[in-house]
């Protein structure tokens, strides 16, 4: 199974999915990671703060479709927070997302989710338009 975490530099744990720089990406067989590696993000305008109205999407709607090329293989996804159509995104690209709120790294948001020490907790979702 391979399951990514969004980061912000490589190293933390982003605190929004669509404000990734890029997705460690853990290849993940009986609770022990085999392969680490790391998928930077330069698919998305979201990256890059830019959200919200274009010439081409006037209501601010935007895709997803980039990340989800990045997300290739994953079935899992970590963040600290995500917007609530990327969550029907990952949900129609068969990827479960997971919050993990608060500061942490990368490799300790995968201990944590290997663990099943997980909170349970919707705080994460922006309930924004995108």
């Amino acid at each position: 199974m391979k399951i990514a975490v969004a980061t912000i530099d490589g190293i933390s744990l982003s605190q929004h999915f669509g404000q990734s720089k890029g997705f460690v990406v853990f290849d993940v067989e009986d609770s022990t990671v085999r392969s680490r590696e790391f998928r930077r993000n330069e698919e998305t305008p979201h990256n890059q703060g830019i959200c919200g109205s274009n010439g081409e999407n006037p209501q601010g709607a935007h895709s997803h479709a980039g990340i989800f090329e990045l997300l290739n293989g994953c079935s899992v996804v970590l963040c600290g927070g995500i917007g609530w159509g990327a969550v029907q995104a990952m949900q129609a690209n068969e990827i479960k997302p997971v919050i993990l709120p608060g500061e942490r790294s990368a490799d300790d948001a995968m201990v944590i989710f290997l663990n099943g020490n997980l909170p349970a907790t919707e705080a994460g979702y922006c309930h924004c338009e995108h």
